[in-house]
């Protein structure tokens, strides 16, 4: 029996590009039809998980209304904090922590944001959240979950052992779908990379 899973990054926010973490931007229009189309042609789920965060409960809230599909919302699969850079665009950071922010850069493991979630720290609670999630899926069927770029690429960090260093190599625009298919052997779950990069833009 295999279940798939599908990983729904949420489209794109109000407010641009900038060091939104847990900043609760909602999406912007383009944001919409990017979910919208994203979801369009996907063959039915048969329940749905979803951040807390605007940007992916808002739309997660109204595609199970649609669908008449049961809808849980994970805590724990919030995008990281970058604390006081939260809101913040890099070209403003530049202008006032271009040396903290090239040392992020170039060691996102070592070098924290001031009042933020460290990387370790971030996997940790992902991955706790998602061998929670495991033990919790139903043993076949459909079900997608829309959350942020930063926990996808934790998740695939976790499953295919990506060095944590290399996770922004792992490109993951805005409404990119990413399946894994689980089954389970003597009740150990068996989790593999079925596709990545699916976006509608």
């Amino acid at each position: 029996m295999t279940v798939t899973l599908d990983l729904l990054r949420h489209g794109e926010p109000q407010g641009g590009p900038r060091y939104r973490g847990q900043t609760d931007d909602p999406l912007s229009g383009r944001g919409w039809l990017q979910m919208h189309r994203a979801v369009a042609a996907r063959q039915p789920w048969q329940r749905i998980h979803s951040s807390p965060l605007r940007r992916c409960r808002e739309f997660a809230a109204q595609l199970a209304a649609r669908r008449q599909l049961p809808l849980r919302i994970d805590t724990a699969m919030t995008e990281i904090d970058f604390g006081r850079w939260e809101g913040r665009t890099a070209a403003a950071l530049m202008r006032t922590e271009a040396e903290a922010l090239g040392r992020f850069w170039h060691d996102p493991v070592s070098h924290t944001p001031h009042g933020g979630e460290s990387l370790t720290d971030y996997r940790d609670r992902i991955v706790t959240a998602w061998q929670g999630l495991l033990h919790e899926l139903p043993r076949q069927g459909r079900v997608l979950m829309i959350t942020h770029g930063g926990s996808i690429r934790i998740l695939l960090h976790h499953i295919l052992d990506i060095p944590l260093p290399r996770l922004q190599q792992i490109e993951v625009p805005y409404a990119c779908l990413t399946r894994l298919r689980i089954d389970w052997h003597g009740g150990v779950p068996n989790v593999r990379l079925a596709a990545h990069g699916s976006r509608c833009s």
